[in-house]
């Protein structure tokens, strides 16, 4: 296995872990964003109010791209057993 290889591999592996985690972190960002513009207007500074909507719409979008992100690693997955069925022949 050569050096270009490994960063290669490497490479792929970080972009499926940002495609993966970018949804979730992106609704958990907006929500508490959204949750914190409401607590600035209303001067509700509630410190465990944020925690409920985020959980909530966390497990909900997990719901949501659950199917995608499958996808996303079974794509990933059966690349590398594919790239480690051409490395032992």
């Amino acid at each position: 296995m050569t050096p270009e290889m490994v960063v290669h591999l490497a490479r792929e592996a970080v972009i499926v872990v940002l495609l993966v985690c970018g949804p979730l972190l992106g609704v958990a960002l907006v929500v508490g964003f959204v949750v914190s513009l409401f607590q600035a207007v209303t001067q509700i500074q509630e410190q465990t109010l944020v925690f409920i909507p985020k959980i909530v719409a966390v497990f909900v979008s997990v719901a949501l791209f659950g199917p995608w992100m499958l996808r996303q690693l079974l794509a990933f997955t059966h690349e590398m057993f594919n790239q480690i069925r051409l490395l032992t022949q």
